[in-house]
């Protein structure tokens, strides 16, 4: 009851879910395979993590959240990482050629193409829930992706689940430490969509 969906998009948003995943299992005594010793009551129940976790009828805990990116190298640490067993396959969602950069790439062509699967694969998270609260959104707008396939994302979330939240963590580009000189145009490109489809 109350769960809440995690989204992840792009490099930014995978490496925040990558240390948010390591401190949701920590504080809940999550093993990396998803056990968890502690938790008698198998099956799910009213426990708080199941917010965040499903539980399977193994008794592994998997993290309600999705991860994309438009190439596969970030994904890939996931993949290989520590916590590689605790998410589904189908959870990690890669493309084979990033948006360069680009936010019209990640918003019109690359990411209209995987936008569909993304939403699939939320969809079938969504089923397994109770009671959805809503969505937490994480991407940085610097970037092709974290921009383009973020707001585009987020607008289809609107028709889909119109009335339920959608929390975005949303990392803004510095001049202090920036890695593309396209990275202001791509935040004032993404901020127009996120304004209007992010509580």
């Amino acid at each position: 009851m109350r769960e809440c969906i995690s989204i992840h998009i792009g490099q930014a948003g995978i490496q925040v879910g990558n240390a948010c995943w390591e401190l949701y299992c920590l504080e809940h005594g999550i093993q990396p395979d998803g056990q968890m010793p502690g938790d008698t009551t198998v099956g799910g129940g009213d426990d708080a993590f199941n917010t965040f976790f499903s539980e399977t009828g193994a008794g592994k805990h998997v993290p309600r959240a999705v991860f994309v990116d438009l190439e596969p190298t970030v994904i890939d640490e996931v993949r290989t990482g520590t916590y590689r067993q605790l998410f589904h396959p189908e959870q990690l969602i890669s493309g084979k050629e990033d948006a360069a950069n680009n936010f019209a790439r990640g918003h019109y062509t690359i990411g209209k193409e995987i936008v569909d699967l993304c939403l699939d694969r939320i969809r079938k998270l969504a089923d397994n829930c109770t009671g959805l609260q809503g969505f937490l959104v994480f991407h940085a707008v610097g970037g092709g992706t974290g921009s383009g396939l973020g707001s585009l994302l987020l607008e289809r979330l609107s028709v889909d689940y119109g009335k339920k939240s959608k929390l975005g963590f949303t990392i803004y580009p510095s001049p202090q430490v920036s890695t593309a000189v396209v990275e202001p145009y791509n935040s004032v490109l993404s901020t127009h969509s996120l304004l209007e489809h992010t509580d």
